[in-house]
């Protein structure tokens, strides 16, 4: 009996030890394909957090157009503001001149017999010499 007990504790022994090896060998190709899976989804991870940053740049490049384009209107309004204050500026600073008084007729020189004035004489006289109103010029017209 003792021969057969060693024998059953021998094959046990067998067994057990194949077991434990495959057991083993199994944890090892389960710790690899856990590596494996591990490896892919740290990838899919960083392609994921890459992707994300870009959205995130790309929303913000977003809000910065759409806060400049505001930023462009208010600069056009503040323009157009400007230019009708020149323009009324304008208008006003010509209204409070004296109106020139522009005659009706044109006069056109007649020979008399008047003695001759110097070229002093007339240019003393507003009546000689009349003033024509220059035109306005504006930005549109420089434009």
């Amino acid at each position: 009996m003792k021969s057969a007990t060693k024998k059953l504790s021998a094959e046990i022994a067998e067994t057990l030890a194949t077991k434990f090896e495959s057991v083993a060998a199994g944890s090892k190709k389960i710790k690899k394909s856990i590596e494996k899976a591990a490896a892919k989804l740290a990838k899919k991870v960083a392609k994921f957090e890459k992707e994300n940053l870009k959205a995130k740049a790309k929303e913000a490049k977003e809000l910065e157009k759409k806060a400049s384009g505001k930023g462009e209107k208010k600069g056009k309004k503040e323009k157009k503001k400007e230019k009708t204050a020149k323009l009324a500026a304008l208008v006003a600073a010509a209204t409070t001149k004296a109106p020139v008084a522009t005659p009706a007729k044109v006069v056109t020189p007649v020979k008399s017999s008047a003695p001759k004035t110097t070229a002093r004489a007339s240019v003393k006289s507003p009546a000689a010499n009349p003033v024509t109103a220059a035109p306005v010029q504006t930005d549109e017209n420089n434009g």
